[in-house]
């Protein structure tokens, strides 16, 4: 018999939490109906209830995970252009011990996506919705003179992006070699190279840009 709305309501909140739970412990490689059940200390039967099969579990993981990666705690916004670029990408580094979890668990996620036509369509839109959040403070960068007046934002976006997503992998495979200060150093020097235009085959820094100080 199935719980009645108002408790299937209420238990969704348990069901979630033990998802959670199971995916920081195992990651997505060892997220079952069974793994939940046991963490939840309930049966697979009663957790058919909610998620009636593996890819409807992993739909609402991907969903927790992105939920609670919105809801994270974020540096403040400084000074426009690529101050905020900056404290955004930080956002991004796993930088901390939860920071570092929870790229763990959006990195396992990573081969079931590639698997699955939807799944690979929403991660493709997750990476839009990043790059969209970040051109207009690269386009206020811009605008101050931070960066070249002919640079292309929205390709600058995705370089960012690709740039921060690879130093996470490679800092999640090997923490002794990319700890924190390294990271930092590394984005502060990818950020420093943005904004240096060239002149006659030299370069100098753009107005307003001094090395580390946006």
């Amino acid at each position: 018999m199935p719980p009645a709305p108002g408790d299937r309501e209420a238990r969704r909140k348990d069901v979630s939490e033990a998802v959670w739970h199971v995916l920081a412990d195992k990651g997505f490689g060892g997220l079952t109906l069974r793994t939940v059940a046991a963490a939840m200390g309930v049966s697979t039967g009663m957790l058919m209830y909610y998620f009636p099969t593996k890819r409807a579990l992993i739909q609402h993981a991907l969903d927790l995970l992105e939920k609670r990666t919105a809801e994270r705690p974020r540096r403040a916004r400084p000074a426009a252009g690529l101050a905020a670029v900056r404290a955004m990408l930080l956002d991004v580094l796993p930088l901390t011990p939860d920071d570092t979890a929870r790229n763990r668990i959006w990195v396992s996620s990573w081969d079931l996506s590639l698997a699955d036509d939807g799944f690979t369509t929403e991660q493709a839109d997750r990476y839009t919705r990043l790059r969209t959040t970040i051109r207009p403070h690269l386009e206020a960068a811009r605008d101050l003179g931070q960066l070249p007046a002919d640079a292309d934002a929205e390709q600058l976006a995705a370089t960012a992006v690709a740039f921060t997503h690879g130093l996470v992998v490679q800092a999640l495979f090997d923490p002794g070699r990319f700890p924190e200060d390294v990271q930092i150093t590394m984005l502060d020097d990818f950020l420093a190279s943005a904004a240096l235009p060239r002149f006659d085959g030299g370069s100098r820094p753009a107005p307003g840009i001094n090395e580390r100080s946006y």
